[in-house]
C-alpha cells in the first residue's frame, strides 16, 4: 500500500473561493479515477492557509495508472485551467509514504 500526502499552501485570502471551486468541480473529477480520499483537512493552528489530502494507492504502479486516466479527463483538465498560474495555490507538496509494518492502514 501506498499514501500519498498532498499539501497545498493557498493564496491568503483566497481559501474559501478555492474550497469551494475544488467541491464543485475539481472533486467530483479526481474522486472519478482516484477514489475517495483518506482524509481531506485544512489547517487551524499552525501554517494556516494550508490544505492537506491523503490518498491511498495499492502501489506505485496504480497511482501512476489511476493519475494518468485522471490527467486525461476533460472534466479535471478544464478545473485545472480554473486553478492555474498561482491563481489559488502558492506553493504544492507532495510525499509518498508507505505505511509501517505494524500499521493497520
Amino acid at each position: 500500500m501506498l499514501i500519498e500526502l498532498r499539501r497545498y499552501t493557498i493564496v491568503p485570502g483566497k481559501l474559501k473561493e478555492y474550497l469551494s471551486l475544488y467541491q464543485e468541480r475539481g472533486f467530483p473529477a479526481q474522486r472519478k479515477h482516484v477514489g475517495e480520499p483518506v482524509g481531506y483537512f485544512i489547517s487551524e493552528i499552525g501554517t494556516v492557509n494550508q490544505v492537506v489530502h491523503l490518498w491511498k494507492y495499492e502501489d506505485f504502479a496504480d497511482r501512476q495508472a489511476r493519475r494518468a486516466a485522471m490527467e486525461a479527463d476533460p472534466d479535471w483538465q478544464a478545473y485545472k485551467k480554473l486553478t492555474a498560474a498561482g491563481a489559488y495555490i502558492q506553493l504544492q507538496e507532495s510525499q509518498l509514504l508507505n505505511p509501517a509494518p505494524w500499521s493497520k492502514i
